[in-house]
This record gives C-alpha cells, structure tokens and sequence, in this order.
C-alpha cells in the first residue's frame, strides 16, 4: 500500500473541499446556519490531513522493523522514526531529490524502496559508498582493501528462540555498532538474484567482491548471516532512499526500547 500516495489524495481532496467552501458555499450561508456535511466530514480535516502531510514527506516518518535482519541493533517489533531532510529534499510520492543536503555514509542505517520491488520499504546499514570496493570473505568486511575492525563482546539471546549467537562489535566509519555471526552458517551466497551491474561483483565460496557503481550504495544487515541484502539483490539507487532511521520511539512488547537506537 502506497500511504504516501493515499495521504497525498486525502490531501488534494480536502483542500479543495475546504477552498470550496471558504470562497464560494461559506459567503452564501446564513449567519448561524450549520455547516453542511461535506464541510464537516471533509473540508474541516484538511489543516490536520495537511501537517501530517507535510511533516511524514519532508521531516520525519514513521516505520515498523517486520523482521529479524538488523538485530541486535533493531528488534522485530520497533517503531523506528526515519529523517527524511538529512540527506536532501524529495518530492513526496515520486521520491525525487530537488536539493540535496548530505549523502548517506558508511554506518548510516537507512530506509529505502527495495530495488527488486520498490512498493516495499526495506531498512539495512550502509557498507560502501560509491567508488568503495566492499568485500566479505570469510564473514570478515573490507573496504577498499581495509579490514574493517570488529572485536568479540559475547553472545546475544534471541529471546524468542531461545537461540545463542556471538556478537561481534564493528567499527564502520564513525559508527560503532553491533552485528551478529553465526559461525555455523556457510560464507558465500546462498542465493544471488539478477541485478544491474551484477558484472562489478564477484562471487566464490568463500563470499562476494562489489565495486560500488556511482550513485549507489552497498548496504548489509547487522544479522550478517539471516539478511536478504546488496549481497542477494545489489545495489540500492540514491533515487530508492526514503530517509535516515535514528530513533526508536515505541515497541509494544519492550517499552524499554523507546529511545535504545540513535
């Protein structure tokens, strides 16, 4: 479901509701006489209908993680808040940059139109930036020829399976961050979909090599093992970025979540 496109229709039609009745059915009522239905169910919502508008296209909007692929940074269950002004801004419902502000970098997470499908919203870290060469053999992360530094800090509990696996903490950029490795799973690529440019990877059993095209981005979960990723399906378009994910403000099942991702 296209909601962008939905709040921009309520937006259109109670605005021309309300220009209606402000210029043309309002002057010919008499004084005291109710307002027609229209004007009450309709017009009288277009400010509310407007902000929210304006707010959820240009400043900030709401999302919800619907799966496990960023633990244990994001949990299954978080209502994430994604700024749409930090790198630029777009057109709401074509998602096109007009002006643009910053670029995403290395460590940003970020919330974007699935290059495979792009009425669906995906969320994953930012790995390589146009012109890095990434590679991820052996489960290890380089970027241009630089081992990216991780150090162990224990194993994480997925509470709801009841499952053990180490947990690494990674330095990307000025992010520091952690990710999972589970060290039963294989190392290369289970699956690998067709994608543009596929000719700038290079895959073997022991994982992938991608030279990041210009005006893309790499990008992988933080639950390296169990993420459909630029891996499986490329590379992300700078024109399929939705925003920068930067607060969780509500999960119903842990209300100590609120505020844990900055």
């Amino acid at each position: 479901m296209n909601f962008a496109l939905i709040l921009f229709v309520l937006t259109v039609a109670t605005g021309a509701l309300w220009l209606l009745d402000r210029y043309h059915a309002r002057p010919k009522r008499a004084a005291g006489a109710a307002e027609p239905w229209w004007v009450e169910w309709g017009a009288s919502f277009f400010p509310v209908i407007l902000l929210v508008f304006l707010l959820r296209s240009f400043l900030a909007e709401p999302f919800k993680i619907p799966s496990g692929s960023m633990l244990p940074t994001l949990l299954v269950g978080d209502f994430i808040l994604v700024n749409k002004f930090t790198y630029g801004i777009r057109l709401p419902v074509i998602n096109k940059k007009i002006i643009a502000v910053n670029d995403p970098q290395r460590g940003d997470v970020i919330v974007f139109r699935y290059p495979p499908d792009p009425s669906l919203d995906y969320i994953k870290r930012v790995v390589g930036v146009p012109g890095d060469t990434v590679e991820y053999f052996d489960k290890r992360l380089s970027i241009n020829g630089q081992p990216v530094a991780v150090e162990a800090v224990g194993d994480w509990l997925d509470r709801e399976r009841m499952i053990y696996t180490p947990r690494y903490r990674e330095t990307l950029g000025s992010v520091v961050h952690d990710i999972l490795i589970d060290a039963d799973a294989p190392a290369y690529v289970r699956q690998i979909l067709p994608f543009p440019m596929r000719d700038n990877c290079l895959y073997n059993v022991d994982g992938v090599r991608c030279t990041v095209p210009a005006g893309y981005y790499f990008v992988m979960g933080d639950n390296r093992d169990n993420s459909q990723d630029s891996r499986v399906w490329g590379f992300v378009p700078d024109g399929n970025i939705v925003g920068k994910a930067f607060f969780v403000w509500f999960n119903f099942n842990d209300l100590g979540r609120i505020g844990s991702f900055r």
